[in-house]
């Protein structure tokens, strides 16, 4: 037999090892197959590599915060340091050009060679690990429990190439060095799926129903069966785009089964089989109108949701832990924090997405409400904001906008030194301060005119504050917030989808009350409606909001086959604010902040890489490439 040599990213030689340092591994030496499985501590440490390599990510880490972000990759953000390599979003996408989804750039995501490069290792640890000797209960028990982690680990993995691509390659066994690549084939979409249930079936078998925090639990792989259902079940593969392909689509009339086994799927977890979770905050429906400080405590709630340390929350099924000396990072107050604090302002909200956030009271946000017709300017008079403070679009808007928004005026972080004299009551400034004449008194120290650092300010306005920790320091330190893979909230809005797509009155009012809950913890009213069409829009502006950031919206507008509609080029907010307290937000056409093209149906799935059909020409590439 030969015996392949495994390099092992930590070698952690004690059998107490903490799994807050799971992902936190280093290449320190490598071992061949025989010392690997020779020790049941050495096939921990093998097993960490593994949960590093999650995400098919390069140098930022695993799964969770990153530089460059998938929101970017939707309408929701902009990341202004390599726009280009947002490729779905740039109507450049291509076998051949991938962009984040490729290598050699830097933090690329979900790369194909990545992600299969861990299934090999999975695959050895799974054909392996029972032969590890073991000499007490204790490490019997964790010799199961770390078959049952490998088992979920690749069956995200295979999630994930899933929702990229469609069918697959599908592969349980180690590759042998002599083995005839040019034989393989990918398998259907329906078959890929089959195979990922199996695998999530053998998890839940293996796993326990408590670990250590950010190793995966029974909760977290059946809730991982609640994501992968949730998309089969979507109108992309059930015959939106090619439905006679077999890699992209289910065979016709499989979609009402697949609704069926992402409601049961969901509706596990809900009911406990596997462990009990609940919303973090209130669930009862808010008593309206809200006061400013109970906006604020939603908001608080809501946000502080992104921002835990310690143990995990109680709507936290399974997550990524960081500390400062870890080797995976999370800077996401240096990376997404205003250049007003020495921080580079990526992953910037458009102003389309802003305005998808409701008011407090429940109803839609409309701009031109006070100037019917112009949907690019506001301005108003110091008494006008006095009578009706709502007329700063900023005011009176939903808990989570508060929570998930940085904008001229919002609360923020005592200022450095060096611009306490620009703003000394530590709020943002992403507009300009003007004299009554019209000139510039100030320019504001969070825009791209900052008196101190200009190259990074924002430009379309806005920050992301969700996952930034208010007491970290960006400039000179990292967070160590975890980061939420798989929370309550998403099986809920899950098991909602399901239910509303399925159809009947019974259904639609079933999915509504789940959907509710989400909304009154967020200090919102519940949704009412006999209509499915209207269910439907609002079970998915439920997930946009509450998801904001998250990642979830690019698998969303792609399984819904939204994206089309969402390609609109982003333009910035420019705010005047004058020294008498007179105001005026406007969209500036002038501003162009990027310019976003549909590259055709077609991109609704990506592309194998070329790479990979160059080595293997028999692959079939997907329609339209």
């Amino acid at each position: 037999m030969k015996k392949n040599v495994f390099y092992i990213l930590s070698i952690i030689l004690l059998s107490g090892t903490s799994c807050t340092d799971v992902l936190d591994q280093k290449a320190v030496d490598s071992f061949n197959e025989e010392v690997v499985f020779s020790d049941i501590n050495i096939a921990k440490a093998y097993l960490g590599s593994c949960y590093r390599r999650m995400g098919g990510s390069g140098d930022d880490g695993v799964l969770g915060m990153h530089r460059d972000m998938l929101g970017s990759m939707t309408e929701h953000t902009y990341a202004p340091f390599r726009p280009g390599s947002y490729v779905f979003v740039k109507g450049t996408q291509r076998a051949d050009n991938l962009g984040f989804f490729t290598a050699n750039i830097g933090g690329e995501w979900l790369y194909w060679k990545n992600l299969y490069a861990n299934i090999q290792n999975l695959n050895t640890l799974i054909a392996k690990v029972d032969d590890t000797p073991v000499a007490t209960t204790t490490q019997e028990v964790l010799r199961t429990q770390i078959k049952g982690e490998a088992y979920f680990i690749r069956a995200f993995t295979y999630t994930e190439l899933l929702q990229l691509h469609g069918g697959v390659i599908l592969n349980d066994k180690p590759f042998e060095l002599n083995q005839d690549f040019l034989s393989i084939k990918r398998s259907s979409i329906a078959d890929t799926k089959d195979f990922i249930l199996a695998d999530i079936a053998h998890a839940i078998e293996f796993l326990p129903e408590t670990v250590e925090q950010g190793r995966a639990s029974r909760a977290a792989a059946a809730a991982l069966k609640s994501r992968l259902l949730n998309f089969c079940a979507s109108t992309l593969p059930n015959g939106g785009y090619e439905p006679d392909n077999e890699l992209v689509s289910f065979p016709a009339g499989s979609r009402k089964a697949l609704l069926e086994a992402a409601r049961d799927a969901a509706k596990e977890v809900i009911d406990g089989k596997y462990g009990t979770f609940a919303l973090v905050g209130n669930t009862s429906e808010p008593a309206l109108p809200l006061t400013e400080t109970q906006i604020l405590e939603y908001a608080d709630n809501y946000f502080n949701i992104f921002n835990q340390h310690g143990a995990w929350n109680s709507e936290t099924i399974w997550g990524i832990q960081y500390a400062q000396t870890d080797s995976k990072i999370n800077n996401a107050n240096r990376w997404n924090g205003p250049n007003g604090y020495h921080n580079s302002g990526n992953s910037q909200p458009s102003e389309q997405s802003v305005r998808e956030f409701e008011m407090a009271d429940g109803s839609k946000f409309v701009w031109d409400a006070a100037n019917s017709g112009n949907d690019t300017l506001r301005t108003a008079k110091t008494a006008q904001l006095a009578a009706n403070p709502v007329l700063n679009p900023y005011n009176g808007r939903e808990p989570r906008f508060y929570g998930t928004i940085l904008f001229h005026g919002a609360p923020w972080q005592e200022r450095p030194a060096d611009a306490k004299a620009f703003d000394p009551y530590n709020k943002i400034q992403t507009g300009h301060f003007y004299n009554l004449d019209g000139t510039v008194k100030q320019f504001g120290v969070d825009s791209r005119n900052s008196d101190i650092e200009d190259w990074n300010g924002t430009w379309t306005g806005y920050y992301l504050k969700k996952f930034m920790d208010p007491a970290v320091v960006g400039q000179y330190y990292r967070n160590t917030n975890h980061w939420v893979e798989i929370r309550y909230a998403e099986i809920l809005l899950n098991y909602a989808e399901a239910l509303i797509e399925l159809g009947g009155n019974d259904n639609i009012q079933e999915g509504l009350r789940h959907l509710n809950l989400v909304r009154n913890r967020a200090g919102l009213p519940g949704r009412v409606t006999t209509d499915q069409t209207e269910a439907r829009a609002f079970v998915r502006h439920e997930r946009n909001i509450e998801f904001f950031g998250e990642g979830h919206h690019f698998w969303d507008i792609r399984r819904w086959q939204t994206a089309s509609k969402l390609m609109f080029s982003f333009y910035g907010m420019k705010i005047k604010e004058f020294v008498n307290g007179d105001m005026e937000w406007k969209l500036d056409y002038n501003n162009k902040v990027d310019d976003r093209l549909w590259g055709g149906d077609h991109y609704y799935w990506l592309p194998i890489p070329q790479e990979e059909i160059n080595k293997a020409p028999q692959l079939q590439q997907n329609p339209g490439y």
